[in-house]
């Protein structure tokens, strides 16, 4: 029985502390520890808005045995081997794992296609990227099993709370191998070193459930007739059929997008963001955010910011992004001659840099849609990527500079130590982002500056480019069906498609998509 709720801040000595945390939350409401037979820790958030540091906790406390549902639900598998109502599923990234399992749940066999690698074998293949400088295009940090979530950071925190359960997404989590502490946490991480195992457990799990999860299957061509998708054809040659596909290719597959519009299928153009890395001594932003740089029992602090910019008399949002504290610049790009950079934290976030991505917006009218039609924004986000590789040379290196330098429109004669493994080359940016976009960045950059002491100076580097944020094309759908609006039995779901921006958001719509298919079937 509920007796309870109880909100309280907390030294982190005491916050991080399971006694002392306990004994604190009976004495604030004022329970004698017989009183009480359980206390829940509903949610932990950092409050630095003092001068100290504190701990914000709300908690449950029961006087007697706590409802089973406080621990759950858990997700259990039935076995659909011999079912004969199948799902394709292209792509293993968080919309496409997801979908899969909510399939096995509602009985239908989902067979997933995945262009890349395991999550152990694509070890090798980012290895080459970072040591070799050698980029495979079907096997990166973009693509293979898990997606660019699974060594792109492992943030679990969305807005989406409209889009589905949460809670549900972050339990399946726990199930599989994932901390519980992010069910706890404000903004949930589990870390590039943690998360693999975890993608693998759900991928087990699938196939554990009679499912089918293929690597290194890419698909080439659509069984298309008279607008009904009756399945897809791999680069292999084999023609798979199944009642309907769910397309989940994350939002850097361009040759899935080639291939919809090539065939027909009607996609858009849609808006998204494109800028930079910077990098910043994680001491420098645990000082500003906690006004002191040993932090203690404290997380690596991270920041979230924005501002509205005015260039040649149009407006356009610049805003931080997938900040990383205590983690590491990464090459993210999916073919040679072409530099993209991303970021991503280990669990315990103990890098000695900080890095976030600082883009601005980029609008319909921005790109070139009367010459390249729906692909547009792909071409936009090319040419950029193509001109920071030639920029630094023609390999992974990638062209940066500092950031007060950047304010100064000066060159950099050095850069500073980087995370980044293959490199930096010291290049005035305004050569790769162009003079609107690099003027917006300024802008941008002189309001953060204002906002964090010692953020806009040459204490930190900016690194090129940060252009994957999200899909520069959506994939429309109807929004009861969720079903293309054209071709019957395309079901485009998560990120690559444009409904989802993270792991949580992008697994809700997967969950979402694979309820759809199985409406449809009831039909």
């Amino acid at each position: 029985m509920l007796k309870q709720e109880i909100e309280l801040l907390l030294t982190p000595e005491i916050a991080f502390d399971e006694l002392a945390r306990y004994d604190a939350i009976l004495s604030q409401a004022g329970v004698k520890p017989g009183e009480a037979d359980f206390v829940h820790l509903k949610r932990r958030s950092i409050d630095a808005r003092g001068r100290q540091p504190l701990v914000r906790l709300r908690a449950d406390i029961y006087s007697s045995r706590p409802p089973a549902e406080l621990f759950g639900p858990w997700f259990f598998y039935p076995n659909v081997k011999s079912n004969s109502q199948k799902t394709i599923v292209v792509g293993a990234g968080p919309a496409g794992l997801f979908a899969a399992l909510r399939c096995i749940e509602l009985g239908i066999k989902p067979i997933v296609l995945e262009r890349g690698r395991d999550v152990r074998a694509r070890r090798r293949d980012l290895a080459a990227i970072n040591k070799e400088q050698q980029v495979n295009p079907d096997s990166n940090y973009c693509f293979g099993e898990g997606g660019a979530g699974t060594y792109s950071d492992g943030k679990l925190y969305t807005r989406a709370t409209k889009r589905g359960d949460v809670g549900r997404v972050l339990r399946r989590l726990v199930q599989h191998g994932a901390t519980p502490d992010i069910l706890v946490d404000a903004h949930p991480h589990i870390g590039t070193n943690k998360l693999p195992a975890v993608v693998q457990a759900l991928r087990e799990a699938i196939i554990e459930a009679g499912g089918e999860v293929r690597f290194d299957t890419r698909v080439t061509d659509l069984l298309l007739e008279n607008n009904q998708l009756r399945g897809v054809v791999t680069a292999a040659g084999e023609a798979i059929e199944a009642e309907a596909t769910i397309l989940a290719t994350g939002h850097s597959a361009r040759d899935i997008y080639e291939l919809l519009h090539r065939r027909g299928v009607l996609i858009e153009a849609k808006p998204f963001a494109l800028g930079v890395r910077v990098e910043h001594p994680q001491e420098l932003i645990d000082q500003a955010q906690y006004r002191r740089a040993e932090r203690g029992l404290l997380p690596a602090a991270s920041y979230s910011l924005v501002h509205q910019t005015e260039v040649r008399g149009q407006q356009r949002g610049v805003f931080s992004f997938c900040m990383c504290p205590g983690g590491f610049i990464v090459p993210a790009a999916t073919a040679p001659g072409e530099v993209v950079v991303n970021g991503m934290s280990p669990s315990r976030r103990d890098s000695r840099f900080a890095n976030s991505g600082i883009v601005a917006a980029v609008e319909l009218s921005d790109m070139d849609v009367a010459q390249h039609g729906p692909l547009a924004g792909l071409h936009f986000q090319q040419q950029i990527e193509q001109l920071a590789c030639q920029a630094a040379g023609g390999t992974q290196r990638a062209p940066a500079q500092l950031l007060g330098d950047f304010l100064k429109n000066k060159p950099s004669a050095h850069l500073l130590e980087t995370s980044y493994q293959p490199g930096l080359v010291s290049v005035r940016m305004d050569e790769v982002l162009g003079p609107v976009l690099a003027e917006r960045l300024r802008q941008g950059f002189r309001d953060f500056g204002r906002k964090i002491p010692g953020y806009a100076t040459n204490a930190a580097q900016i690194v090129g480019v940060e252009s994957r944020t999200s899909a520069p094309i959506r994939i429309p759908r109807d929004k009861d069906t969720l079903q293309h609006p054209v071709v019957a039995g395309l079901f485009p779901c998560g990120e690559g498609a444009g409904y989802a921006g993270g792991i949580v958001s992008a697994a809700m719509d997967g969950e979402r998509c694979a309820e759809a298919v199985a409406a449809l079937a009831r039909r």
